[in-house]
């Protein structure tokens, strides 16, 4: 039997197996779906409206009901949850008092870090105070990667707590554990669950300035709970929020090795990256060769799905002992690739942005093609720049943006990078 604590389900999905104090209310109300707080106006063709944002989850149509575990329920007090021995730098270690201090307070808490700062480890106390308390928490991330690479180190750091992971790639049963981490989209099944809701990388897509994610989130957490928000590049609205004090904020300019960022080497090109018989310019093949050379991992960022293949076939055909191989969002074998390339299995893994952020390679290196264009903001180019010299053996490294214009993002990129390291 299961309680479903904090749950939120379409009624006609209930289960006879699920226990514990329910209420049901209207799925929709005036048009407006209750799980996504988005206006539907597709219609069946019996003439309702039904939501298509959430229909992942199910479809919820007018006339239906959603029914919410509402029972107040507290988790028994872990007493020793923690059992990672390592130590914080004395900044870091400031900040994570200062996280424990806003839970205490139910203070919502901007966390401004650079990339590499250790922004898990200054998570550990805090996660430790909510489990010892008997209270419930979520790390939510908008990347699929991201959440299979915070779960086995918090599950290292936690040993003796069962900790959830949910992810659209990821199958399993639901359960009710105290420890969650997931997705941005998977709040969507919950309501009022969370003492403590920490959004990772709150600027990515697909959860910034997205109205449904962020609704979803504020309707996981309890009512008398908090959200903390962790990022390397906070937008205009919550430095406001932190600058008017509505929010509490922690600033941390340096890495946990004490190392600055690598500054991105700047290369324009007149001709094409790769040319319409697909051969990709002699330069970046040089430059390749180099990093092969060294023997470190090569991450190439290419802007568009499309281009991948004709990349790929190309500089296969140059590095033949190499191996080569490019992964997108919508790759079936998207984390098999990703873990392989973290093993060193894989020589160059040619990605779009879905791996800006949130992961790390030890001693990787860093190409980004188009620099330029559209798809890359300023944000995206500090975090693309950020997987470089994340490790205390190996500080610095190469990180290239590839132009043929030299655009505002790139050059307010460059500003923050170097701003963040005096």
């Amino acid at each position: 039997m299961t309680e479903l604590k904090g749950r939120q389900w379409i009624s006609d999905q209930n289960n006879h197996n699920i226990n514990g104090e329910t209420t049901k209310v209207p799925a929709m109300i005036n048009g407006i779906c209750q799980r996504c707080n988005t206006k539907a106006v597709s219609k069946l063709p019996d003439g309702r409206r039904y939501c298509r944002e959430c229909i992942g989850l199910g479809r919820i149509t007018e006339g239906d009901e959603l029914e919410r575990n509402v029972e107040n329920v507290n988790y028994p007090k872990v007493l020793m949850p923690l059992s990672w021995s390592g130590t914080l730098t004395e900044q870091q270690e400031l900040i994570s008092k200062e996280l424990v201090n806003s839970f205490k307070d139910r203070r919502n808490h901007l966390i401004h870090a650079v990339t590499g700062a250790g922004k898990t480890e200054m998570l550990f106390k805090v996660v430790e105070e909510v489990l010892k308390g008997g209270f419930r928490i979520a790390i939510a991330t908008p990347r699929i990667d991201v959440v299979d690479e915070l779960f086995p180190r918090f599950q290292a750091a936690f040993e003796k707590v069962e900790i959830g992971k949910c992810h659209g790639r990821e199958h399993h049963e639901i359960s009710d554990e105290q420890f969650v981490i997931c997705t941005t989209h998977q709040l969507l099944k919950f309501y009022h669950a969370f003492d403590l809701i920490v959004i990772d990388e709150v600027d990515s897509f697909p959860f910034y300035e997205n109205k449904m994610l962020h609704f979803a989130a504020e309707n996981a957490v309890k009512e008398a709970g908090c959200t903390f928000f962790l990022t390397a590049t906070p937008d205009s609205k919550l430095l406001r929020q932190a600058k008017n004090k509505t929010i509490n904020y922690s600033l941390l300019k340096r890495r946990f090795h004490q190392g600055l960022l690598p500054v991105p080497k700047e290369k324009y090109f007149f001709k094409s990256f790769i040319s319409n018989k697909g051969k990709v310019h002699p330069v970046l093949i040089k430059q390749i060769k180099q990093i092969l050379d060294m023997k470190k991992p090569l991450l190439i960022f290419v802007p568009r799905i499309k281009e991948l293949p004709a990349y790929e076939e190309y500089i296969s055909s140059i590095f033949k002992a190499s191996k080569i191989i490019s992964v997108y969002a919508g790759d079936k074998d998207r984390q098999a690739k990703v873990a392989s390339f973290r093993k060193r299995e894989i020589d160059i893994l040619l990605t779009t942005t879905i791996l800006e952020r949130g992961v790390t390679f030890k001693h990787v290196q860093v190409i980004v093609l188009a620099a330029d264009d559209p798809i890359y903001n300023t944000p995206s180019l500090v975090q693309i720049a950020g997987r470089v010299g994340r490790s205390a053996d190996d500080r610095d490294g190469l990180v290239l943006f590839c132009y043929h214009k030299y655009t505002k993002s790139i050059r307010e990129a460059m500003r923050q990078i170097r701003m963040m390291n005096r």
